[in-house]
């Protein structure tokens, strides 16, 4: 590097020299050869993000959806959710107050289960009752637990609803390279995916009870859902699917001409999730009965028409009573009008808008002459006195049947 030298004493008539002190920026010269002023070479490729680990809370068999969505939309790496254990309720109940509903005890004791597993991400979704508050609130009680180190995604953030503005807000929060039309794209490959693992519970439901082979339903949604999860394309999902239904056709059943038929409706989460409902739908298909369990993501989420909705149970009810209100009533009446013998309405404790509902089937089951199990579930719920009930609606509604 070139020193300056101090300058000799200026002369009178002679221009003045500046000394670099007094320049307003130190300039400093490098020896050797000189750098271009323009830039005529390629760019380093800009670093990837730093990846993040993300997590959703257990729900159904759903996991294959959240992995796609992690992994294709987000350009994370997903981290399983621990199947829950009596300890994971447990711990979810003691991060809760007492009086919220059942699904928040859950689900915080998955987040819990999920940030001990490493992960850094949560997400949580939106809803329409006080799911669309328990983002906040269960960060709030994580952090208050000690886990510091994680961020939530939570989409009830995201006040439009539309498809292009949920990408953007990942991009905001978990991905800044993420390529919207990209993400838009993968998403949309992910409510496919949703759709077909709805189809396909929906024909294992109505053929399980039935099977030869012990197990060999059992088997083909093993392999389905194995099949969901090494997905990395739409080809990859559509072949997958195709491939389960064919081979949950093929299956010998001893299915009668006219089935014992039982319909399920009932609270959001609870109904889907088999932890929460101390799996129902198996006992069930256990007892020899055709299952039709109308709450789904596809049937709710993906396919619902309000308004429609509400015209249908107009002579039941004239506005909107909550959540899955009408949802369920309108369900519950269509399933009376197809002729099945028993519903079952499911819901967690704490369940406000469930409760409501509870009057109006009664109203149908009277109008119907279909009889009507209402089911509510805590997490002190348990499996004897569940198939204590279970086995008394069955024989009843099988011995109306015959008569």
């Amino acid at each position: 590097m070139r020193n300056y030298q101090s300058q000799p004493e200026q002369g009178v008539g002679e221009p003045r020299v500046k000394d670099p002190s007094e320049e307003r920026g130190r300039i400093t010269v490098n020896e050797g050869k000189p750098r271009p002023l323009f830039f005529t070479g390629k760019r380093p490729k800009r670093d990837r993000h730093s990846r993040h680990k993300v997590s959703f809370f257990h729900f159904r068999n759903y996991e294959p959806a959240f992995k796609y969505f992690t992994e294709q939309v987000l350009d994370a790496d997903f981290v399983p959710t621990p199947t829950p254990t009596r300890a994971t309720i447990k711990r979810g109940e003691e991060m809760s107050a007492d009086y919220v509903c059942t699904p928040f005890k859950h689900i915080i004791g998955d987040y819990a289960a999920a940030l001990d597993q490493g992960a850094d991400t949560l997400v949580q979704v939106t809803g329409f009752c006080r799911l669309n508050y328990y983002g906040e609130l269960q960060e709030m009680i994580l952090r208050d637990a000690g886990y510091d180190n994680f961020q939530m995604l939570n989409f009830s953030d995201v006040a439009t609803g539309k498809v292009r503005d949920y990408v953007a807000y990942c991009k905001k929060v978990v991905n800044p390279n993420l390529s919207i039309p990209n993400g838009v794209k993968n998403l949309l490959g992910a409510y496919r995916m949703v759709e077909h693992i709805d189809a396909f519970r929906d024909r294992y439901l109505a053929n399980a009870g039935f099977e030869v082979e012990h197990g060999s339903f059992d088997r083909v949604r093993k392999e389905f859902i194995s099949a969901m999860n090494a997905a990395t394309c739409n080809a990859d999902i559509e072949d997958g699917f195709r491939r389960a239904m064919d081979a949950l056709d093929a299956l010998p059943t001893r299915k009668p001409v006219d089935p014992v038929r039982v319909a399920i409706v009932g609270e959001y989460y609870t109904a889907q999730d088999p932890n929460s409902n101390l799996d129902l739908e198996q006992k069930l298909l256990d007892m020899g009965v055709e299952v039709a369990n109308y709450m789904s993501i596809s049937n709710f989420n993906l396919h619902y028409n309000a308004k429609a909705m509400q015209a249908s149970i107009a002579e039941y009810s004239s506005y909107d009573m909550g959540p899955t209100s009408t949802f369920n009533i309108a369900y519950a009446k269509r399933a009376a009008e197809q002729g099945v013998d028993g519903i079952v309405h499911i819901k967690s404790a704490g369940c406000t808008p469930e409760i409501d509902v509870m009057p109006v089937l009664q109203r149908l089951s009277r109008d119907y002459h279909v009889p009507v199990l209402f089911l509510t579930f805590d997490t002190q719920t348990s499996d004897a006195g569940l198939d204590t009930r279970l086995e008394a609606f069955y024989d009843m509604i099988a011995m109306r049947k015959v008569r």
